[in-house]
């Protein structure tokens, strides 16, 4: 079954896990991986992996040396990407992005998510977004897809400066890319 089908489903099955019911566009991956370096010994946190397009447009972009964190709730996509990525500097987390502090002890370069924050309390948002705000290093990025502004705020909270791009699609994606200065 194509990826783009077991979105859909997974969306259906799980609302409140996957928060989408279809794969990122590639444009969106391109642009919410745009501040992510390529760097030597780079670390790079993804939050909700879903069947790892994300994930494999972050592979090609860092470095050799450089480690990729992807978190992911559901236990099935997990395997699915375990199976289909075969690159050392990948470490997949089949647990929620709220435990980010018990998995993560290093300082981050840049944290990509796609989780789905209208779903969560608003507690929940504070403790993630907060958790990352505290990993990640001076000068870097938060990077977030969802399909709307009205979790903007969350961020704006937290990081220093947010700026938001807008891609029309069905549904419309938005890309927040949220700086610690």
């Amino acid at each position: 079954m194509p990826n783009k089908l077991k979105t859909a489903f997974a969306f259906t099955k799980h609302l409140f896990e996957t928060g989408a019911f279809a794969q990122t566009s590639r444009r969106v991956e391109v642009e919410i991986s745009k501040y992510v370096s390529s760097a030597p010994k780079t670390v790079v946190v993804e939050l909700g992996m879903g069947h790892g397009n994300i994930s494999r447009e972050l592979l090609r972009q860092i470095s050799p040396t450089s480690k990729l964190y992807c978190f992911e709730v559901n236990e099935e996509f997990c395997e699915q990407v375990k199976s289909e990525l075969k690159d050392e500097r990948l470490i997949i987390i089949n647990d929620d992005a709220a435990s980010l502090r018990e998995h993560i002890k290093t300082p981050v370069d840049s944290f990509i998510g796609s989780i789905p924050f209208s779903f969560f309390s608003r507690e929940k948002q504070d403790k993630i977004v907060g958790d990352a705000y505290q990993l990640l290093k001076s000068g870097c990025y938060f990077s977030q897809v969802q399909y709307t502004k009205r979790n903007y705020r969350i961020f704006q909270r937290f990081f220093d400066d947010c700026h938001l791009k807008r891609f029309i699609n069905i549904p419309l994606e938005y890309i927040y890319h949220c700086k610690k200065v």
